[in-house]
């Protein structure tokens, strides 16, 4: 069965960085496009970022452009998201899923990781 497994959380400065790691397991890592969302308790989860499948073209949320890069290492079946410049506004709980199909909001992917909190203080 398929698994994501993310890491790399952690309590940072504004203006600090970090960088998550999603490990995927029990499929054809290239095979799949890997998206990264985030959820705050009470609102609902936003994607931030997606990787897609073969060719590994990137996109990103408004909120987020030239300050995050997603990235990946098929030796590694892991998918990277560095977060740069962050603001308290970023602080959420982020997964990692994989996307089943066409649809990009968090109805177009089937597994999940269980999240890792990220806390970036003022």
């Amino acid at each position: 069965e398929a698994q994501l497994v993310e890491s790399g959380g952690g309590l940072v400065q504004a203006g600090g960085s970090l960088t998550l790691s999603c490990v995927a397991s029990g499929f054809t890592f290239d095979d799949y496009a890997i998206g990264w969302f985030r959820q705050v308790a009470g609102k609902e989860r936003e994607g931030v970022s997606c990787l897609s499948a073969i060719d590994r073209d990137t996109d990103y949320a408004d909120a987020v452009k030239g300050r995050f890069t997603i990235s990946s290492d098929s030796a590694k079946n892991t998918v990277y998201l560095q977060m740069n410049n962050l603001k308290p506004e970023d602080t959420a709980t982020y997964y990692c899923a994989r996307r089943s199909s066409g649809s990009s909001g968090p109805r177009g992917y089937d597994y999940w990781g269980q999240g890792t909190q990220v806390t970036v203080s003022s």
